[in-house]
């Protein structure tokens, strides 16, 4: 099925977020729709998905003009969407959210008015083995990892035989291990006769899987690449500058210990053992990265150091302080800046307005509030000049934080963090979901924060941001500090990193210590 947009033009009132774009995807070809966050990229797809009405333009499919007037429209057509946020009820199996929307009844008695589970249960199973998904029909979602989870959105487009599937910045949750899994599915698909709209920004993952590539830039399509590009032309092309892939900073200058942590230990509520006595230190002006698959208790050792999770032993203090019992905005108080890895859920208030959700952690102190008010007037300003300092792409800081696009509310949280003092910033995924321009300024920030004096603890799960980054990497494997090892962009270094992280620990990497 050939796809072609035509002149496609969105407005939101005075913002023109698609601008006159043409596209035009062949079957069985992996197209790349890259761009920076705000760029227009989701729009776009939001559009030829039916949930936005164009403005000018026309969708053709097969060469025939069509109209979706939603995304019913667009699925009966043979378009499946697969969305940044999943779409997908927790507490069903994956077999009922399969059918939800298109359930059919019968079972195996033939009982009208009953759900045929039987046949969704066969359905799953028979995709899942035919494009290699691997998807449990029975399993709950809520019991599934990210990756599978994105896999039950991509089998729910299948199940209404897809001819165009969209996937919506597909990799902004992923682990590297599930966004390789997740090329391999893609090219799979592609094998079927299915074509792919790719929607992203990273640039490595474009060279491997696309066949073409289009890059729009402020709503418009300001060229197109193919996957033999350099890093640097399609960085280039997408950001409109020279775009640095590398992290530059000078050698650190450590000074006394911020952060020490000792004998940690930290259950779940089914009394298992996430972090298991895990012990280090990490002084200002130092960025200490703790490196590992997600779910090796990276998660609950962060959220620990804030109050969010309580040690069932050991201790842990910040600033010369015990903080192991104390609450969330008294260690908040001493300094500490907070980026979590979950910025829609952690990390803001979707219903607040920008404004607002830039001085959730400040509002009660001056000079955002008097005795009796809040200082609007002071918190407006303070937002307009962060929005402009952190390049917060949005029409009005009065807009609600969830219309806003993945990265530009991952600035939002940034900025608000890094708007104070710190003695100690915490990043986790500090780059989820941004793009190459975002990326080299959220990097600047960083070192700026420990060359200014504060300790940096970083979680990321990207191997060379942490290299980039790091003074000091912690690998963690099954609650476990297994190994550390001195920063460095040694391809060597990240060979042997990488074996820690998956538990191989029969030789000591350069420059660890066990």
């Amino acid at each position: 099925m050939k796809l072609e947009l035509r002149g496609i033009t969105k407005r939101f009132g005075a913002l023109t977020a698609n601008d006159h774009i043409d596209l035009v995807v062949e079957p069985g070809e992996i197209h790349a729709l890259l761009g920076e966050n705000g760029a227009g990229k989701s729009t776009l797809m939001n559009v030829l998905y039916g949930l936005y009405q164009p403005d000018e333009g026309e969708i053709l499919i097969d060469g025939q003009p069509m109209t979706f007037a939603g995304p019913g429209d667009a699925m009966a057509a043979g378009i499946g969407m697969v969305h940044q946020h999943f779409m997908l009820i927790p507490v069903f199996t994956v077999a009922e959210n399969i059918e939800l929307g298109h359930e059919r009844t019968g079972g195996p008695l033939g009982l009208l008015g009953f759900l045929d589970r039987r046949r969704a249960r066969r359905e799953v199973r028979d995709i899942s083995q035919r494009y290699g998904l691997d998807v449990p029909a029975d399993a709950l979602v809520q019991d599934l990892p990210v990756g599978v989870q994105q896999r039950v959105e991509i089998l729910k487009a299948l199940v209404r035989d897809a001819k165009v599937l969209i996937l919506d910045e597909p990799t902004a949750v992923l682990t590297p291990q599930e966004t390789d899994d997740l090329m391999e599915i893609m090219t799979s698909l592609k094998q079927s006769g299915t074509a792919i709209v790719f929607i992203t920004h990273k640039l490595r993952e474009v060279r491997a899987v696309a066949d073409k590539i289009t890059v729009i830039r402020r709503g418009k399509v300001v060229g197109t690449a193919s996957p033999d590009s350099t890093p640097a032309e399609l960085a280039s092309l997408m950001v409109g500058r020279p775009v640095k892939l590398n992290i530059d900073k000078r050698p650190a200058t450590p000074g006394d210990d911020v952060v020490e942590v000792d004998g940690v230990r930290i259950l779940d509520e089914a009394g298992a053992v996430t972090v298991d006595g895990v012990s280090f230190s990490v002084r200002g002006g130092e960025i200490y990265a703790l490196a590992g698959v997600q779910g090796n208790g990276q998660t609950e050792l962060t959220e620990a150091l804030v109050g969010l999770e309580r040690a069932d032993a050991g201790r842990i203090r910040i600033a010369g302080a015990d903080v192991t019992r104390m609450s969330t905005d008294d260690i908040l108080g001493l300094g500490v800046g907070y980026v979590p890895e979950d910025r829609m859920h952690d990390g803001l208030v979707s219903s607040f307005s920008v404004a607002e959700n830039m001085v959730l952690d400040l509002y009660d102190q001056q000079p955002y509030s008097g005795r009796l008010n809040l200082d609007l007037g002071h918190i407006r300003r303070h937002a307009e000049q962060k929005v402009e300092e952190f390049d917060v792409r949005t029409s009005s800081i009065g807009h609600a934080a969830s219309t806003l696009s993945g990265g530009n509310q991952q600035k939002v949280v940034l900025a608000r963090e890094m708007s104070r003092p710190l003695k100690l910033l915490i990043v986790a995924q500090p780059t989820r979901g941004l793009d190459v321009g975002s990326m080299e300024f959220v990097h600047q920030r960083i070192v700026a924060e420990r060359d200014n004096g504060a300790a940096v603890i970083l979680i990321s799960s990207e191997l060379d941001e942490v290299l980039g980054l790091a003074d000091r990497i912690g690998v963690m494997y099954r609650g476990k500090i297994i190994g550390e090892v001195a920063g460095g962009t040694d391809p060597a270094l990240a060979e042997e990193i990488g074996m820690l992280m998956a538990g191989q620990t029969g030789e000591t990497p350069t420059g660890a210590t066990r």
